[in-house]
C-alpha cells in the first residue's frame, strides 16, 4: 500500500489511481529564463524517482512536466540581453536539459510549452467569464474573482481574511477585489501579444498550468507536484480556476517538494544564493548529485553542503566497489532485501530508508567475496542493481564511475610501474609513484590480484 502526503489532507493518503493501474502526474516546471540551480534540480530528481517507483511497482504512468516560456521575467531578460524572447527561452531549454540528463533525470512522457496551448487558455477563461467567475477590469486584464470561489484557501490553509490582511492593489490594476488574480493581460508596448476574446494579450502564470494539465491529462487526475513555494498562489490558484471553469475536482494528491538552502535561506535566483547546476556539474559527478538530493526527505528542507556530498560521494563509491567484478546473477525481486526497499518507499518515497537498504546488501555481497560463495555475490549485485537503478543509480558500469571515462593510459602506466617497484622493493620508488597518483586524484587499493585503482 503506498502512501504519499498529500498538502491537501495533511495526511498520508493511500494512492488510489481514478484509472486503475495508471496513474496521472503533472509536475510544475522551470520558467526558462536562466539557467536551473539545485532547488530545480532537486524536484526533477524527486518526481524522477516518484515515476521510476511508480512503474517499478507495475503501475503505468503519464508524467507531464510543463515549461513556462512566457512570463514577466522574460521578457524583462529578453530586454536586459538584447534578444529575441525565443532566442532566450530555446537556449535556456536547451541548457535545462542537458542538466537534467546530466543528472539522469528521464525526459518526462510530455512537456508542453505555454506559448504552444494559448488557445486552450483563453478557452478556459472564457468559460469562467461566462460562469461569473472572472471578469475584465478596466485595464483590459481578465481577474478571477476569488471570493465566487468558496473552497479558496484549502490547499494552503488561509481563510479569505487572512489573505484580506496586507492585500493591496497597484496602481495600474483595476480589480474589484485585492484577492482577485490575473488570467489574462492585455497587451503593453514592445511585449508579445496573441488575440483573444478580450483584445490582444498574454496568460497570467496561473492559467498556464491549468490549461495544459487539462490537456495533457484531463480535468481530474490523480497527482499534480511541484516546490514548496508554489504552494500559494500558484496552486491555490490553479485549484481555484480549473475546479470553477471544470465543474469538477482537479488533482486527488497534492506533494510538495521542500527548499533547498543555502546558510539557512532559500535558494533562490531572487536572493542571489544560488548554484547552478552547471557550476555544480563541472565539480561533482551528476549521479554523486542525485545521491545528494536523494539522501534527504524529499518533504524536508535540504542545506546545500560540500562536505555532505563528499560524503554522498564517498557512499556512492562504496556501493560502485561492491559491484566491482560481480559475475552475473539473478536479482532477488521479491526477496527480504526488495521488500523492505518497497516499505521504506511505499511510505511517501521514503528515500533515505531506501538508500540504507542498498547498504545492507553493499555489507551483504563484501561477506559474500569473504566468504567466496560467487553465486551469492552475483545473486546479491543484481538485486543491489535491480533497486539502485529504482532510485536512478547504479546504472553505470562500476570502472566508469569509479576511474571516469576518457584515456587512462598515463595512470595505468605509472600504476603498473609502481607494482613494479613493489615486487623489487623498491618501497621509495613506490611511494614516490603513490605520491604522484595521489597528488593526481587517484586513489589506489592494493589486492592479492594486484592493485586497482579509482578516482577519489
Amino acid at each position: 500500500m503506498l502512501k504519499i502526503y498529500n498538502t491537501l489532507t495533511r495526511a498520508k493518503d493511500e494512492l488510489v489511481p481514478l484509472e486503475p493501474g495508471h496513474v496521472r502526474l503533472y509536475v510544475c516546471g522551470v520558467t526558462v529564463y536562466d539557467r536551473c540551480h539545485l532547488g530545480h534540480g532537486r524536484v526533477f530528481v524527486v518526481f524522477d524517482t516518484v515515476v521510476r517507483y511508480l512503474r517499478h511497482r507495475g503501475l503505468r504512468v503519464t508524467y507531464v512536466r510543463n515549461i513556462t516560456d512566457i512570463d514577466d521575467k522574460i521578457i524583462k531578460r529578453a530586454q536586459e540581453n538584447g534578444e529575441e524572447l525565443s532566442a532566450l527561452t530555446e537556449r535556456s531549454i536547451a541548457a535545462m536539459a542537458e542538466d537534467a540528463a546530466a543528472l539522469f533525470v528521464e525526459p518526462p512522457d510530455h512537456e508542453p510549452r505555454a506559448t504552444h496551448y494559448i488557445d486552450h487558455m483563453t478557452a478556459m477563461i472564457d468559460r469562467l467569464v461566462a460562469q461569473d467567475y472572472a471578469y475584465q477590469g478596466k485595464n483590459g486584464d481578465v481577474y478571477f474573482h476569488v471570493r465566487r470561489y468558496p473552497r479558496y484557501g484549502r490547499l494552503s490553509g488561509r481563510t479569505l481574511d487572512d489573505l484580506k490582511v496586507g492585500a493591496r492593489v497597484e496602481a495600474d490594476e483595476a480589480k474589484d477585489d485585492p484577492l482577485d488574480f490575473v488570467l489574462w493581460k492585455s497587451a503593453r508596448p514592445n511585449e508579445p501579444a496573441w488575440p483573444s476574446a478580450f483584445g490582444p494579450g498574454r496568460p497570467g502564470w496561473h492559467i498556464e498550468c491549468s490549461a495544459m494539465a487539462a490537456h495533457c491529462l484531463g480535468n481530474h487526475f490523480d497527482i499534480h507536484g511541484g516546490g514548496l513555494d508554489l504552494t500559494f498562489p500558484h496552486h491555490e490558484n490553479e485549484i481555484a480556476q480549473s475546479e470553477a471553469a471544470n465543474g469538477e475536482a482537479f488533482a486527488d494528491t497534492w506533494m510538495h517538494v521542500g527548499f533547498v538552502r543555502t546558510n539557512g535561506e532559500k535558494m533562490a535566483k531572487s536572493l542571489g544564493n544560488f548554484r547552478t547546476l552547471r557550476d555544480l556539474l563541472a565539480v561533482y559527478d551528476g549521479e554523486v548529485l542525485r545521491y545528494f538530493l536523494l539522501a534527504s526527505h524529499y518533504r524536508g528542507p535540504l542545506n546545500y553542503d560540500d562536505e555532505a556530498i563528499a560524503q554522498c560521494r564517498e557512499g556512492l563509491t562504496r556501493l560502485y566497489q561492491a559491484l566491482k567484478d560481480a559475475p552475473e546473477g539473478v536479482a532477488e525481486a521479491d526477496g527480504d532485501y526488495a521488500r523492505r526497499f518497497h516499505a521504506a518507499m511505499d511510505d511517501d518515497f521514503n528515500t533515505p530508508g531506501a538508500l540504507a537498504v542498498l547498504f545492507e546488501i553493499g555489507h551483504a555481497i563484501q561477506r559474500a567475496r569473504d566468504q567466496r560463495d560467487e553465486t551469492a555475490v552475483g545473486r546479491l549485485s543484481a538485486t543491489l542493481r535491480l533497486l539502485g537503478g529504482v532510485l536512478g543509480l547504479l546504472s553505470r558500469p562500476p570502472a566508469v564511475f569509479l576511474q571516469g571515462s576518457g584515456d587512462h593510459a598515463d595512470i595505468e602506466a605509472l600504476v603498473a610501474l609502481r607494482d613494479q617497484a613493489r615486487r623489487e622493493r623498491q618501497w621509495a620508488r613506490s611511494d614516490a609513484l603513490r605520491d604522484e597518483l595521489k597528488g593526481r586524484g587517484i586513489v589506489l587499493e592494493d589486492t592479492p590480484a594486484g592493485t586497482v585503482w579509482r578516482r577519489a
